[in-house]
Formats: structure tokens, sequence, C-alpha cells
């Protein structure tokens, strides 16, 4: 089994920037695309990024396109979200996950297998 854990979320203003980290620790051998979701108040999670095995390839949900990047080092075991030019519609718990069977970068949830418990990011007007 993977572990995963968020860190890097918190409270910043409209326009701010934020650096996300998901280390994962465990079976990271299993690990082939990982992925970044989100949650707003009451909904479901909705796909934000992901990146394949190798960090050749990533695919974004078109409302952070251009403002978030996805990032991975496998040496590490680390997963990063840089986001940028934040909006307060980016207010959300923002959860990593890591795919067993998918090593492109699928944005479909019941792809990935692994999940973390999730950091809270609010983006203030």
């Amino acid at each position: 089994q993977v572990r995963l854990v968020e860190s890097g979320g918190g409270l910043v203003q409209t326009g701010s920037s934020l650096t996300l980290s998901c280390a994962a620790s465990g079976r990271t051998n299993t690990m082939n695309a990982m992925a970044w979701f989100r949650r707003g108040s009451g909904e479901e999670r909705e796909f934000v990024a992901a990146i394949s095995t190798r960090g050749g390839e990533t695919n974004y949900a078109d409302s952070v396109k251009g403002r978030f990047t996805v990032s991975r080092d496998n040496t590490r075991s680390t997963m990063w979200l840089q986001m940028n030019s934040l909006k307060p519609e980016d207010t959300a718990v923002y959860y990593c996950a890591a795919s067993r069977i998918s090593v492109l970068p699928t944005s479909r949830k019941e792809r990935y297998a692994d999940w973390g418990q999730g950091t809270q990011v609010t983006v203030s007007s």
C-alpha cells in the first residue's frame, strides 16, 4: 500500500501563489500516474492536474490551465502542484492520488487507488 501525505495548504489572497507537496511512502514502486483533485464545500472531488509515471506528460483541468503546474521527482517520491494567480474559486481541499494501473495522466478519478487526506487551500477575495 502507498501512503500519501499532502502539505503546503493555507490561507492566501487573490492573485497569490502557493505550492502543494505530496510525499509518498510505502510501496512506491507500485505508483504510476499521479494526480491532484480538489473538493469545494459540499461538492464532489474534481480533477485538477495529473502527471505521467515518468513525468513527461501532464494533463490539466481547463479551469487551472496556464496557472497551475504539476511536477514530480520519483527519486524523492514527491509530487508538487505550483499554483499561481489564485482565485477565490480555487478554495477547496486538495488531494493527491496515485494510480497503480495508469501510466498516462488520466483525469478519471476511478483510476486512482491511493489517496491522501487532503490539505485546505483558502483564497480570500
